[in-house]
């Protein structure tokens, strides 16, 4: 019985793997290429599970591998295989690049959050204010071409808030002529203002005491 010659023994994946981090270690750029297209297909198809993303995972995998080539003792061959270490790696990057996007989310949908509810009470604040100082300045520029009896009895009306009666008692002027004056002059001021209550959706004399002479 003739002798039995062994098989010749075919490198094993991780003899591979250790040559290729071999030269990184010693700074063959290339073997940083060998080892992105002997990893990438696993690598990335772990990464894409995580992220969901097709550029996320690229970018997880790019960090991975620049990593490996800046630092490549950060593989431990006591720890176990160099493919289940750089597995590794790319799902705790991969778990860390979730995080930082979850946390953008976060931080954008509450900005967002913030905006929708501050935006519109400011501006509207704004415009309320504006539109008060353009009603003022309309309402004080049409007072003035009233005759002295009539603006006098608004202009308590209107600055005063008081009422008819009151404006009464403190002109000393009977009731029923501070009501014929003040509806004179209310007629003649909203001749004066034109537009003005259309385009601010009200009446810029709201604010004046009302003609039955009860307080508002």
């Amino acid at each position: 019985m003739g002798a039995v010659s062994r098989p010749v023994r075919r490198p094993e994946d991780g003899d591979e793997d250790v040559e290729i981090l071999r030269r990184i270690r010693a700074g063959d750029r290339s073997a940083v290429d060998d080892l992105y297209d002997r990893f990438r297909r696993p690598a990335f198809a772990l990464a894409r599970r995580i992220l969901a993303d097709d550029g996320l995972a690229e970018d997880v995998l790019q960090d991975v591998f620049l990593g490996v080539w800046r630092d490549p003792s950060g593989y431990d061959g006591a720890r176990g295989s160099f493919a289940s270490w750089l597995l590794a790696v790319v799902h705790h990057k991969a778990v860390d690049a979730v995080r930082r996007e979850e946390s953008q989310r976060r931080r954008q949908s509450r900005a967002e959050d913030a905006a929708v509810l501050e935006a519109p009470v400011a501006t509207r604040d704004v415009e309320d204010d504006a539109w008060s100082r353009v009603v003022a300045d309309q309402v004080r520029t049409a007072l003035g071409v009233l005759p002295t009896p009539q603006r006098e009895a608004l202009t308590l009306a209107y600055y005063g808030g008081y009422t008819q009666r009151e404006v009464a008692a403190l002109t000393g002027t009977p009731l029923g002529t501070v009501k014929t004056r003040m509806l004179a002059g209310m007629r003649r001021l909203k001749a004066e203002l034109g537009g003005l209550s259309a385009q601010g959706g009200g009446s810029a004399l709201d604010d004046i005491a009302p003609l039955d002479g009860t307080a508002r």
